[in-house]
């Protein structure tokens, strides 16, 4: 099997053996335009404040050069691959006309007709009057969310675009996530799969936000809907079938074949989250087993029989994980991108220096520093929201908040303190579950960020529970395969592949009980920093006053 995951930065392809889940080769491609945040490739147009787009130029590239890669690493015959699945980040959503052209390639000069990658969080304000009326109606979807919707789904960012470019949201025929369009584009089938349907599209029992409602908004919203082109599982609206996960979405067509190098006729899995597939990589799909996919934002995925209003989650699907079970969904919108900023942009150049001499980078040398700290040792405690909140406030505008600095504080202080920040904000999120009354059984750690050992230690000391992890370091592209050998009928269910071809180590990481100890404390002035910031009032003036000195 082939899995092909699809990144914030770039693509990686995985050949994976069908019997135990052997990973074979890989290989990564590099986003040639990575994330457009400050202005448009070719015309310079600029772009405004907690922008991000893609291009779809970049994921065909991963196609056409990941995937071949891949397979000349593995020494497999590519006549021996039966199958491929993908994932994408989400909510990554393009316009597009009806026959899959996104509307970019006809119309590059206008920034709404680009792709708006997950971490697009200009659709605030979108986002808050949906959520308003929402609540002043009593909407009966609006619980299944938390409470909020986020502005990193597709209906806030679809009003954004009929609000500030309705030409380009007239031309739109298709509002599509970045995961169904590839799968499109490797079969010439267009199908929509039911895991981003319900958590980024809001699909639930009774079938998307009334017109009624969408008219409210905006009289020309009322019909948005149609350009989802989907309606219940195995239903087909305009030729287009919502289709469940591990489910065959179509066969490889000869111009993809000659893309990747694989068989024209192979199985192509319904398209798939990343975070979601990484469940059956960690052979995490029973109830209870939270997985916490932690790389630039973290997600955190978890199967349950138990169908609960979950504050500030990010949605609760039924079969949004595997078949027969409610999927829940929670995250955090920034975690490897908040230390990624802080050794960017706030490191002395001797730091970088000393850890140049050791054979270290600036992320390695920090924590090195870090890690000989007593817990509290730095005095200082922040809150992990410089990308905004997803869960569990589901407020972008809201900012990062450092406490305690001093003249006599040095970048490891502040460092470790981001760390433990992002460990408050998982056990936040993980106590709002228990106290809604879905208990978390285990933890599952995957993604990027297991490479930083002290990091993950310091989750389980916060979390006070023991850690597991998975055994592989291309999670979802993992998931992605297994979900391809179900759709190539290799097993019958996601269930029993993911138990075939999974792995974790459970338990990897256990909490020293003194340090968890220590740790409380520091969250009980976490937990008084986070109601006392949430509200909003301080950050949010903050936020408009840069954007209107932005302007």
């Amino acid at each position: 099997m082939v899995g092909v995951d699809f990144g914030t930065l770039s693509g990686r392809a995985v050949v994976v053996r069908v019997s135990d889940g052997a990973e074979l080769g890989s290989a990564v491609h590099e986003y040639a335009h990575g994330v457009i945040e400050r202005e448009l490739p070719g015309s310079g147009v600029r772009l405004g404040p907690d922008w991000a787009l893609q291009s779809p130029q970049d994921w065909i590239d991963v196609l056409r050069v990941a995937v071949p890669a891949a397979l000349a690493a593995a020494g497999v015959p590519a006549g021996e691959v039966i199958g491929i699945g993908t994932d994408f980040t989400a909510c990554t959503v393009l316009p597009a006309t009806a026959d899959g052209t996104p509307l970019c390639l006809r119309t590059p000069e206008r920034p709404h007709a680009w792709p708006k990658l997950w971490k697009h969080h200009a659709a605030q304000p979108h986002a808050d009057r949906i959520n308003g009326l929402a609540a002043r109606r009593g909407e009966s979807w609006l619980p299944r969310y938390g409470g909020k919707i986020s502005s990193e789904w597709e209906f806030a960012k679809a009003l954004q675009v009929l609000e500030e470019d309705p030409e380009t949201y007239a031309a739109a025929e298709r509002w599509i996530e970045a995961a169904d369009w590839i799968i499109w584009q490797l079969t010439g089938v267009e199908s929509r799969n039911i895991c981003t349907a319900g958590y980024k599209g809001i699909l639930q029992d009774d079938g998307y936000p009334s017109e009624e409602f969408l008219a409210e908004l905006n009289p020309g919203f009322a019909g948005f809907t149609a350009k989802l082109a989907t309606g219940q599982v195995g239903e087909k609206i305009a030729g287009v079938t919502l289709a469940a996960l591990g489910g065959l979405a179509g066969t490889l067509t000869a111009e993809a074949a000659a893309w990747t190098g694989l068989p024209e006729g192979i199985a192509v899995a319904v398209g798939n989250v990343d975070a979601h597939v990484t469940a059956a990589a960690a052979d995490a799909v029973r109830p209870g087993q939270m997985v916490a996919i932690m790389g630039t934002s973290t997600c955190h995925i978890m199967p349950s029989d138990q169908l609960a209003e979950v504050p500030g989650m990010c949605g609760v699907v039924r079969d949004g994980i595997v078949p027969g079970l409610w999927g829940y969904e929670a995250g955090q919108s920034a975690v490897g991108d908040i230390f990624a900023w802080f050794a960017d942009a706030h490191v002395p150049a001797g730091y970088a220096e000393a850890a140049a001499a050791q054979g270290m980078n600036a992320h390695e040398y920090l924590t090195s520093l870090a890690e000989k700290q007593a817990v509290g040792q730095h005095g200082l405690v922040a809150l992990d929201w410089f990308g905004g909140n997803r869960s569990v406030l589901v407020d972008h505008n809201l900012s990062g908040v450092i406490v305690g600095q001093t003249l006599a504080t040095r970048p490891e202080d502040v460092y470790r303190a981001l760390i433990e920040s992002t460990a408050f904000g998982a056990r936040m999120i993980v106590e709002t579950f228990e106290r809604a009354g879905v208990p978390v059984e285990e933890f599952v750690v995957a993604g990027g960020l297991l490479k930083n050992r002290f990091l993950i230690q310091v989750y389980a000391d916060v979390l006070r529970r023991p850690l597991s992890v998975i055994g592989s370091d291309q999670g979802p592209a993992l998931g992605s395969a297994i979900h391809a050998a179900v759709a190539a009928g290799a097993y019958g269910d996601i269930e029993k592949a993911a138990a075939a071809m999974g792995k974790r180590t459970e338990a990897a990481y256990l909490p020293d009980p003194a340090r968890a100890d220590a740790y409380d404390r520091l969250y009980a002035e976490y937990r008084t920093l986070h109601d006392h910031f949430g509200d909003g009032r301080m950050l949010h003036t903050l936020r408009a006053i840069r954007n209107e000195a932005t302007a």
